[in-house]
């Protein structure tokens, strides 16, 4: 039992930074119908701008629990910046084109992305430790202050942004934007700027799971968004895409299933498809539901998109 409640532990933490990311796909395929491929790259972008001004920072003096807000504050700012330029440039002309050039599009710009971080970081990996005092034993199960920091993080954004959605004018906007574009610009909504704003709040919390994946994992490269966007994309898919909600619990419950799968399978099978084949078990859900239940568990009776 301890090893099941160590990788229901496991699994939750990575679970929650998955749900993280899958917001932003959902929220842009809920007003748009667009399957934004270049999110994942938006968390690699906020990951290494958070370690590359940690570092400036503390070369300054700044101390740590310091120079980290502080970091992830500019992260966030560029982060968003990168959203709404890329909303502006490359999908807002494409709005009436056919479905294929918006998602060619967001390929491409995953690509370019990349290939400018590997320019301005470099192609090694970027190291980085956060110091830990103490960690929790529970009956065997080992709880990190990461771990904790982790998913406290992510299960208040996540609130919070359903509070906003539900509660808040641009949310109310939002919503309207998503059923019907057309009659929400009629009714004085202007849908340029909530689909910015979408946007913006999306690659807001992209560059908040970047800094969760470097100080969970220790390290960051350019290429780290990749596996990460397609995970938390099949997250979006398994909870119901368009449906925060859906997001929220698919990113959980892909994280626990990966964990356990790694774990147990892993050991049944001495190592075969241990951690080293992770993502076989994330991809076999994405499978799974794609036949089984394309709408995901909560895309069939959501009675609205976002």
């Amino acid at each position: 039992m301890a090893t099941f409640f160590q990788q229901l532990v496991n699994g939750l933490t990575l679970g929650s930074i998955y749900a993280l990311v899958a917001l932003g796909y959902t929220m842009v395929y809920g007003i748009m119908e667009l399957i934004n491929f270049a999110h994942g790259d938006m968390v690699m972008v906020g990951a290494l701008v958070t370690l590359s001004l940690t570092h400036v920072l503390a070369g300054l003096g700044v101390p740590l629990a310091l120079a980290l807000p502080l970091s992830l504050l500019g992260a966030m700012a560029v982060c968003m910046a990168l959203g709404w330029l890329i909303e502006r440039v490359a999908y807002r002309p494409l709005r009436r084109a056919p479905r294929l050039a918006p998602l060619i599009t967001a390929i491409g710009l995953s690509m370019v992305i990349e290939q400018v971080a590997a320019l301005l970081w470099g192609r090694g990996y970027l190291t980085f430790s956060l110091p830990v005092s103490r960690v929790w034993n529970l009956g065997g199960v080992v709880v990190t202050p990461i771990q904790t920091g982790v998913l406290g993080l992510s299960l208040l954004l996540m609130w919070g942004l359903l509070w906003l959605v539900r509660k808040t004018s641009l949310g109310r906007a939002m919503r309207a934007t998503a059923q019907n574009p057309e009659v929400a610009r009629l009714m004085g909504v202007d849908t340029d700027q909530v689909i910015s704003m979408t946007f913006v709040l999306g690659s807001a919390l992209a560059a908040v799971a970047g800094l969760m994946v470097v100080a969970y994992y220790g390290i960051g490269n350019y290429t780290m968004g990749f596996m990460l966007g397609l995970k938390a994309f099949t997250a979006a898919v398994l909870g119901g895409i368009g449906s925060l909600a859906g997001a929220m619990w698919g990113g959980l419950l892909l994280g626990v299933v990966e964990a356990l799968g790694a774990g147990y399978i892993g050991d049944v099978t001495g190592g075969l498809f241990g951690s080293n084949y992770k993502d076989v078990f994330a991809f076999l859900v994405l499978i799974g539901v794609l036949i089984f239940h394309p709408q995901g568990l909560l895309g069939g009776r959501a009675g609205e998109k976002v």
